[in-house]
């Protein structure tokens, strides 16, 4: 139990004790009515059992006077537990939903590359709303049918004892039942959470794909995929009710069947004259009392149960180890490779024993053939993961041991597929430095070559992009992408790729931006197209995760190598025509 609440608080218990405490005052506000009720019924049968004493008028007028004063404080005590519940709720779900997200922006990408992006999806939205209902309605609810019946079985032991076991015999079965079953339904719940999110995921991956679709006439039923992960949640659905059901079912009836123990019990009392009518009629107000909090509360196990599991679900993820380090670089130091070994699966490396040094202030070339590991250099430079072997070195100082957020500060990066936000083209080009103002941005943009197009929208830098830039084309997002880049002014630049998909005129035109964003940093660029870093200080060569040569375009090409080969066979292309 108290991992269930540790969990479903996000470590944070304490914040859970309001709504508790709430919820047992709601309960006990709905109990005492009912033991006012007992005493305005015995004083009543007392005026027919004892003619001579007369109605004491006096004493039920005190009564009503105190149910009235009650229904006041009852109100007062449930509106409390609704706010403190619902804030409790909701508060908790905001925070924690910011704290995973935070907790998650400081992993290693190869974390994002074991997890399904629908997981991740329904892990910040569905589970953490899973947690938020349960803490806003099951939490108290789970509180009162707990707390409740121990304070009647205290209270009513001491009226009569056989009554009172014969009210709670049956409850410890039906805990009982759904202690025993516990292993069956946390392996249901699982299964249908992972169920809900492989069709998360297919959905995701449909509307993302949805031109390929339309382009291969994919619709309908040869879009297998998301058919079938709808028929597994289908199934575990039905699995999930159809079990959960009749186990909660039972449970609550062992439960209740201890008001039909009670009245049984009470009625062969009654008639032995070892109960009085009063004290029968106390049992049978406290026992619908009491019982009622723990049906609503066996109701919504089988929510509970889910809420378990999507509880752990988020524990997990944030006890994940993240990327921690203390130390800080010095931007305008060497950039040193010290046979570095690295791969996204461990048993199959991407770079080996891969070792060179980039000066400052420079501009360093990564080429070779596609899967030789250019892009994965730059992303360990950015510590994007860790390495397996070796080391990586800014300064003196090795970015394994780097605070994250110190390196990032001093790293641009311009990706060749850009992703805009869905947000104002101003807004986008801030993300390089928030607190920005509009002139700093208009002068990143200018030098980026983008204010032109952007004056010439309908709303300026004020106008709205579709998710992902799809407003956009390639080199408006790729020059946008570069004004973010000039904006943050870091003194490392790394470039992957940044015109390898544009059309000679905005080729032109982003080449003329990254000329304006490299000038006086450490810079490295992955290129394809080679005539657009015969320029840089050195080039380095890879091949399968290894550097096999080094040097300047023209020594590159006195030695008749890879590189040698790869200018070659593209002077040659620039002369095709299509016959």
């Amino acid at each position: 139990m108290n991992r269930y609440f540790y969990n479903i608080s996000g470590g944070n218990t304490k914040s859970l004790w309001p709504s508790a405490f709430a919820a047992l005052l709601d309960g006990i506000a709905k109990v005492i009515p009912a033991a006012l009720l007992v005493d305005i019924f015995n004083t009543i049968y007392r005026s027919f059992a004892e003619p001579e004493t007369g109605l004491n008028t006096e004493r039920l007028w005190a009564v009503c006077a105190i149910l009235f004063v009650w229904l006041i404080v009852s109100y007062a005590a449930y509106a409390w537990l609704y706010d403190k519940s619902y804030k409790a709720a909701y508060s908790l779900a905001a925070s924690g939903r910011l704290k995973l997200a935070e907790h998650l922006r400081h992993l290693s990408l190869g974390y994002f590359g074991k997890r399904d992006p629908g997981d991740m999806t329904n892990l910040l939205l569905s589970d953490y709303g899973q947690v938020e209902h349960t803490i806003s309605h099951n939490v108290p609810q789970l509180i009162s049918a707990i707390m409740l019946p121990l304070l009647a079985l205290v209270g009513l032991v001491f009226l009569d004892w056989k009554m009172a076991l014969a009210m709670f015999v049956a409850v410890p079965f039906g805990v009982l039942l759904l202690w025993l079953t516990d292993a069956l339904q946390a392996r249901l719940s699982e299964n249908h959470v992972r169920a809900k999110n492989e069709a998360a995921s297919r959905l995701q991956e449909y509307l993302a794909g949805i031109r390929e679709i339309k382009a291969h006439n994919m619709g309908g039923k040869r879009f297998e995929r998301l058919r079938l992960s709808f028929d597994r949640l289908m199934r575990a659905s039905i699995r999930l009710e159809g079990v959960m059901g009749p186990l909660i079912m039972g449970a609550m009836l062992l439960t209740r069947s201890g008001m039909t123990i009670m009245i049984f019990t009470g009625s062969y009392l009654l008639v032995g004259g070892t109960l009085s009518l009063p004290v029968f009629l106390l049992f049978l107000l406290v026992g619908s009392r009491v019982f009622e909090p723990l049906t609503v509360v066996l109701m919504s196990y089988g929510e509970m149960r889910y809420s378990a599991y999507s509880a752990q679900r988020i524990m997990d993820v944030q006890r994940e180890e993240t990327m921690d380090g203390t130390g800080s670089i010095d931007p305008h130091g060497q950039i040193v490779f010290d046979l570095v070994t690295f791969g996204y699966d461990a048993n199959a490396p991407v770079l080996k024993d891969l070792s060179f040094t980039i000066e400052p202030n420079t501009i360093t070339a990564l080429v070779g053939p596609s899967g030789s590991g250019k892009s994965t250099v730059t992303r360990l430079i950015a510590r994007f993961w860790d390495v397996q072997q070796g080391s990586i070195k800014i300064g003196e100082q090795s970015i394994k041991h780097a605070d994250p957020e110190n390196l990032l500060k001093h790293i641009s990066m311009v990706f060749q597929d850009v992703y805009l936000f869905q947000d104002t083209i101003g807004n986008n080009i801030r993300i390089g430095k928030m607190d920005a103002t509009q002139e700093e941005i208009e002068a990143a943009a200018k030098r980026a070559c983008c204010h032109e197009f952007i004056s010439q929208l309908p709303q300026g830098y004020d106008t709205p992009v579709g998710e992902g830039g799809s407003t956009l084309s390639g080199g408006e997002k790729q020059r946008i992408s570069i004004a973010r880049a000039l904006l943050k002014d870091a003194s490392i630049v790394l470039l992957d790729e940044a015109t390898a998909s544009l059309d000679p005129e905005n080729e032109a035109a982003v080449q003329q931006a990254i000329n304006e964003l490299v000038a006086r940093k450490t810079v490295m660029i992955i290129a394809h197209r080679l005539k657009t870093i015969q320029n840089a200080d050195k080039i380095l060569v890879l091949e399968q995760g290894r550097l096999i040569e080094a040097g300047t375009h023209s020594d590159l090409c006195a030695k008749e190598g890879l590189y040698a080969n790869l200018w070659s066979l593209q002077h040659d292309s620039d002369g095709w025509r299509v016959k």
